[in-house]
């Protein structure tokens, strides 16, 4: 080998990988993400406000040409995401580590999956557990089953899973992985456009195009946050109608509603209580676990012990004809597409960055290979139990002649409707409230911190006047979405919620070709490739020269003939990533045994963080030794439990 092809006198194949505290970095609000995407949203949320009729009119056009004619992208995205995901997690590329090769996990696995589960629980759950299955037991998808019949249960439970299970995760992953690849191997900053050098290179990811994709992120995550906070402030309208014994929700109340929790929000934004809203977290988890529970063993246990492994069966079984629907099914297809399948996988896709960012955080220094399966298994069998159950009850109430679950009801009514008819109606609704709000005020405040970081360079820590900025955006477009909704707000969710999705869903499929572009040509894949190679000729010239008797040892081959004869290791694509450079982008010597640079920076030269920064919050649980975590410069946001819709 000849050092002097190599940067820093190292192979290709040797590279430790690169953490993104390890680096050099300059953070601070970029000019051009945030001032542009801040103007384009603001003049949204104005027109919104000014003209609601005006802008429910041109989405409700503007969805209408969209599902005839691009609905077929989302699905592809989910489709190759899934695909592409599962390839990743059990191919070659399976052992690469999210992290240093020595480098192992910072949190124990327990700690891991329960943040994980964190990332799983949400207002859907309230919104559409109780709903979504009985709506589709009372009208099947199109060409599946007669309504109200043993087989339409079941396709009911299948639908439902298909929603939120493992497609919707695959998407998480996807765009979690290449985050935490990105940032914890090949040490870049934690923005969506980083993903994106190896495809776009390292000037265009810096600039323009990756400027492009990081604003891309930020509307879709705003877009899909406030459709989320909207469903929450309709579910608790609706509360609060049954509690103080209102005619009806009108959108003034709904907007005090949205008001009050953005007043709480804001208060956590600028206070920097982060170890506040860390257990609001935690407690809200543990309450919405607790509910569900309690419908199963208030309800109708026996009924949903049966429902449970039949519909994961019926979900397995259906699961490629469920993916295949399109146009080509039908106009009535294309109807159940758009209120269902088109609005789940637009939802998904626009919190894609949020809990991808979150996802990464938490999962530093595992394997491809772990991540992808704990990702993909663990919170689908959350959400398919949360399902059946709440969905399985309300369904079983059907069957037992209450009126309340004849499908005229909203959705939101239905699920007060649930909790009336079991023990402890009294206490339930207020606890349910409790319950969406704190959803409310802590998506808020994860939500605002990503946005923040894509919009500050990457900045893990970002100015609090600007996670505070975007917040209230979320909640501006939220009150947009009610207004431009009138009678119909959830129509007004739905259709903002799938246009702004869709632009992104190609981001997704770019960012599955620079994935996999990435981590061929990452030190483990090399190495691997090699062992391949060499195995491969060694064999063949063993069995060539020596028959059954030979041994394998290294040595020097003939020029041509060695394992990497094939592979040019001195090319800038697989060299270029590992070049170390200060904050201003000039090359600085850096010596990969020692880990020492040449002009004596270590990572503690960079100083504490802005004044009006938030504070940082580090988790606390325990490694996977049962040490306790060291805290690291990235992961001072990890502790915001992300709130999946």
């Amino acid at each position: 080998m000849d050092p002097a092809h190599y940067p820093h006198d190292t192979h290709p194949g040797l590279v430790p990988g690169i953490a993104v505290d390890e680096n050099r970095h300059r953070f601070g609000l970029d000019p051009v993400v945030f001032g542009i995407t801040a103007v384009l949203v603001v003049a949204f949320v104005a027109w919104g406000l000014l003209a609601p009729a005006s802008v429910g009119a041109a989405s409700s056009a503007a969805f209408g040409w969209a599902m005839t004619n691009a609905g077929w992208l989302l699905n592809a995205a989910v489709g190759l995401a899934v695909i592409a995901m599962l390839y990743i997690g059990f191919s070659r590329f399976g052992r690469i580590r999210l992290g240093r090769d020595d480098e192992r996990p910072e949190f124990s696995r327990f700690a891991w999956v329960s943040m994980m589960f964190g990332a799983g629980i949400g207002v859907g759950i309230f919104f559409y557990g109780p709903s979504e299955p009985l709506a589709h037991y009372l009208s099947p998808p199109p060409h599946t089953a007669a309504a109200e019949t043993p087989q339409a249960l079941h396709m009911a439970m299948a639908q439902s899973h298909f929603h939120w299970g493992v497609s919707a995760w695959a998407m998480y992953a996807l765009v979690g992985g290449a985050i935490a690849y990105s940032s914890y191997r090949r040490g870049r900053v934690t923005l969506i456009s980083s993903v994106f050098r190896s495809l776009f290179g390292a000037r265009q990811a810096e600039g323009t195009a990756g400027r492009i994709v990081d604003m891309f992120a930020i509307v879709a995550t705003l877009f899909g946050t406030a459709a989320t906070l909207g469903l929450a402030a309709v579910q608790i309208g609706q509360g609060v109608q049954i509690v103080a014994g209102l005619d009806g929700v009108s959108n003034t109340l709904l907007i005090v509603i949205i008001a009050v929790l953005t007043v709480a929000f804001v208060v956590s934004a600028v206070s920097g209580v982060s170890r506040g809203i860390r257990y609001l977290s935690t407690t809200n988890i543990v309450l919405t676990l607790g509910m569900v529970l309690f419908v199963f063993i208030a309800g109708p246990t026996l009924f949903l012990l049966n429902l449970i492994p039949s519909g994961v069966v019926e979900y397995a079984d259906r699961f490629l004809e469920m993916s295949g629907r399109s146009l080509s099914w039908g106009a009535a297809t294309v109807e159940f597409q758009s209120w269902w399948t088109a609005f789940y996988w637009a939802w998904w896709i626009a919190w894609t960055p949020f809990v991808g960012v979150f996802l990464a955080r938490i999962s530093r220094g595992r394997t491809l290979r772990e991540f992808v399966a704990v990702v993909l298994a663990v919170p689908t069998s959350i959400l398919v139990f949360a399902f059946t159950v709440l969905g399985g009850a309300s369904i079983w109430m059907r069957r037992q002649g209450e009126a309340a679950f004849d499908g005229a009801a909203s959705p939101e009514a239905q699920l007060f409707a649930l909790f009336d008819r079991l023990p402890l109606a009294e206490i339930t609704p207020f606890v349910v409230m409790a319950i969406l709000a704190i959803f409310f005020v802590t998506s808020a405040d994860s939500a605002s911190v990503v946005m923040g970081t894509l919009s500050s360079r990457g900045d893990p820590a970002p100015r609090r006047t600007v996670t505070a900025f975007w917040g209230l955006m979320m909640m501006g477009i939220a009150v947009v979405m009610l207004l431009a909704g009138g009678e119909d707000t959830l129509a007004a969710l739905q259709n903002l919620t799938i246009l702004i999705a869709l632009p992104f869903s190609i981001v997704l499929i770019l960012m599955i070709v620079a994935f996999l572009k990435d981590l061929s040509t990452d030190p483990s894949a090399i190495r691997g490739d090699y062992a391949d190679t060499a195995l491969s000729n060694a064999a063949r010239r063993g069995i060539e020269e020596y028959g059954d008797d030979f041994e394998i040892a290294v040595r020097r081959a003939p020029s041509g003939r060695g394992a990497g004869a094939d592979f040019d290791s001195t090319a800038e694509e697989v060299t270029d990533w590992y070049r170390r450079t200060d904050e201003d982008g000039n090359p600085v010597d850096y010596d990969y045994e020692t880990g020492t640079w040449a002009d004596g920076w270590t990572p503690d030269d960079d100083g504490a963080p802005a004044e009006d920064a938030p504070d940082v919050d580090v988790p606390t649980a325990p490694t996977s030794d049962g040490t306790p975590p060291s805290p690291s410069p990235d992961a001072s946001t990890a502790a915001r439990t992300v709130e999946r819709p």
